[in-house]
């Protein structure tokens, strides 16, 4: 499939909705726990059980976004959505067979392997074209796109909970749920496949008039910025520096979104105002909606402040959070939501501003692909920040500890794993000339139109 060439005229802007609208799909992974109770009571299964669909679509999450990202570079943002939207949809269509004929490998199989990769290539096709299109503000455009993926939930969780009583919690209702899930998203994510466009060789941002001085400055900038092919970046002290920043980040952020409900729960059962259950899902959304607004908000602040100093801001800052609700979280409702959604805007702003600051270190080239292999970090921490909370929590209330004693030993780990993310964020430095593509020779045309700001 050829990259699709934006004519003459075509705006910018139409390029993150076609984003959105692949993020904003595949992020209904986040809603996944919608399911775990009627499957449960449909098929028989455990807790554990019912997570392996969700926990074996973001290891394909990653392991996808690794290995495909040079070919989403290749082929263009259309074949990698094309390729999203048929398997992400095609996973659901599975699925719902293994839910009407009772038999979970199939879920298994459809939603957690087959959707999950999925899940991986839409997550980064976009990312290198937006990169493209706004290398003024590259923070605020993936941040835009990538906000869809956190906010995907918000969506997904009411749509399905709705569906689910609409159509019943039996494997019958389940089977249609998801078959509804597999053609909605499918129409979908289309939109995007339709509208995103890659830009014309020899794009600058848009800038003032040709007789405006100022405006030649972050062109030339732009042309002498230094890329670096993706083989060449995971051979650098660089990227696993970044790798390990994002992989903090990640731990300590998922650490309290996925046991979000339980901890506040136990940190206030006994107070004289315990949480009740409708509090706790409240917290959850609110969480959700943190995760969300981070990702734009913090991804347009680095844009100003620069990608190492946000960075610092996410490590350091969330750092002291996590102090003050081991500190004195069990003491102060408000203090302990506060610190929890500041927390988990950082976690959304840490995985909307890796494609810029990946941007800043080895350029536009290759930076998609670079991208999804950084997202290994993802798969790490998803297994890592809920090890950590849950089998810390099990053996403290085996030790016969309750309430927030449950998380203290748990939260001293994350101020740990914080500040080796904060150390691997001050390593970072330009990547080596020995790394660089070298640039190609411009010719006279391609001279004129880096100092025009418009083709010859």
């Amino acid at each position: 499939m050829t990259p699709p060439l934006a004519p003459a005229g075509w705006s910018r802007w139409l390029v993150p909705p076609a984003a959105l609208s692949v993020h904003l799909s595949i992020g209904q992974a986040y809603a996944w726990s919608v399911f775990k109770p009627p499957l449960e009571s449909a098929l028989g299964l455990s807790g554990t059980q019912s997570a392996l669909p969700f926990q074996l679509g973001i290891v394909m999450l990653g392991l996808s976004a690794a290995f495909g990202g040079t070919l989403v570079e290749r082929n263009g943002p259309r074949w990698a959505m094309t390729v999203a939207l048929c398997c992400f949809s095609s996973g659901f269509l599975i699925a719902a067979l293994g839910a009407a004929t009772e038999q979970y490998w199939l879920i298994v199989l459809g939603y957690g392997f087959v959707g999950g990769i999925g899940l991986g290539i839409g997550y980064i096709s976009p990312v290198s074209t937006l990169i493209k299109w706004f290398p003024d503000r590259p923070g605020m455009a993936t941040g835009i796109a990538i906000m869809g993926f956190g906010g995907g939930a918000l969506i997904a969780s009411p749509w399905s909970a709705q569906m689910l009583e609409s159509y019943g919690s039996d494997s019958r209702g389940i089977a249609l749920a998801f078959l509804t899930h597999g053609l909605v998203y499918a129409v979908f994510m289309g939109l995007g496949v339709f509208l995103v466009r890659v830009p014309p060789p020899g794009y600058r941002q848009p800038v003032a008039p040709v007789e405006a001085e100022p405006a030649a400055a972050p062109v030339a900038a732009e042309v002498r910025t230094p890329q670096v092919s993706a083989r060449s970046a995971v051979r650098t002290p660089q990227f696993w520096c970044l790798w390990v920043v994002l992989c903090m980040n990640v731990s300590a952020g998922i650490g309290i979104l996925e046991k979000a409900a339980p901890m506040i729960t136990d940190f206030f059962a006994r107070t004289s105002t315990p949480v009740s259950v409708s509090a706790a899902a409240g917290f959850v959304a609110l969480l959700s909606a943190a995760n969300m607004a981070g990702r734009i908000g913090w991804s347009s602040t680095s844009d100003l402040i620069g990608r190492k100093n946000i960075y610092r801001v996410y490590l350091g800052v969330g750092a002291v959070m996590y102090l003050l609700i081991a500190q004195f979280g069990d003491a102060s409702k408000p203090l302990f939501v506060c610190c929890a959604l500041v927390i988990l805007s950082f976690y959304g702003g840490g995985f909307a501003t890796i494609p810029a600051y990946l941007k800043d270190l080895f350029g536009t080239y290759q930076v998609g692909a670079i991208h999804g292999r950084l997202l290994t970090a993802w798969s790490t921490a998803g297994v890592l920040g809920p090890l950590i909370v849950n089998k810390v929590a099990d053996s403290q209330e085996a030790a016969g500890k309750s309430g927030a004693g449950l998380y203290g030993l748990s939260f001293t780990i994350m101020i740990g794993l914080l500040v080796v993310g904060f150390v691997a964020n001050e390593l970072v430095r330009p990547v080596h000339p020995r790394h660089h593509v070298p640039e190609p020779k411009e010719t006279p045309d391609d001279q004129l139109l880096s100092d025009t700001g418009r083709p010859a």
